[in-house]
């Protein structure tokens, strides 16, 4: 019996790749900083550590402290994100234009499509189903399973449950964070210029290429194939 060939796999970041929610972390991360007694950061600051997990964030935010306070500070934000979804305080996290295509392009396309998040699985249920995009998804990473990227552990894990390898894989993402994660899983990485990382941070960090435009995606995939 002849085997089966691997499958292709698209991996997407979710925050600055799909979904815009950057005034939702900086609310949250603010509220976090302020309970604690301390000085929120810059908003420019928070951006740039999109993408990691929480207690990872922390540490980057305030190198200072001790992992102690970095775990209180990453539960904090938890609580006020949790409190403003239950409170209406959300903001709205907009797909970003074009996601929603590019993604039914890519399934007609026979690839697999799967998320590699530093979002909890709550949160990130939660963006999938206010879209209604959630079908779309074969494989759900985030950040109560695996280690912060850019760990390869969530993109090596995308592959065991979808049948691919690196070598048909491609890591979708805004931030550094992402191309670094696809390199040290094998796989091939393309960043985005819409998000939170500069594009000279995306190719210094191993992205193969940077699509300008989310039509563009589905072209650029296939040239790193």
């Amino acid at each position: 019996m002849a085997a089966h060939a691997p499958a292709r796999l698209a991996v997407f970041d979710c925050d600055g790749t799909l979904v815009d929610s950057q005034a939702n972390i900086c609310v949250a991360c603010e509220t976090a900083f302020a309970g604690a007694g301390l000085v929120p950061p810059p908003r420019a600051a928070i951006r740039r550590i999109v993408g990691l997990s929480l207690v990872e964030a922390m540490q980057v935010l305030l190198p200072e402290a001790d992992d102690a306070s970095h775990r209180r500070l990453a539960q904090s934000y938890k609580d006020a994100y949790v409190a403003m979804r239950a409170s209406g305080g959300l903001q709205h996290e907009p797909m970003f234009v074009g996601i929603e295509a590019v993604l039914d392009d890519l399934l007609a396309g026979g690839w697999v499509l799967g998320v590699a998040t530093g979002k909890s699985d709550r949160g990130l249920a939660h963006v999938l189903a206010a879209h209604g995009i959630g079908d779309r998804f074969m494989t759900l990473q985030t950040a109560d399973r695996h280690p912060s990227k850019p760990h390869p552990a969530m993109i090596e894990a995308a592959m065991a449950e979808a049948g691919a390898v690196p070598g048909t894989t491609v890591m979708i993402g805004d931030t550094s964070f992402d191309m670094a994660m696809a390199r040290a899983a094998g796989a091939r990485a393309v960043g985005v210029a819409w998000g939170y990382h500069a594009i000279g941070e995306l190719r210094r960090a191993g992205a193969d290429c940077v699509a300008t435009e989310v039509a563009d995606l589905p072209s650029l995939m296939m040239e790193t194939a």
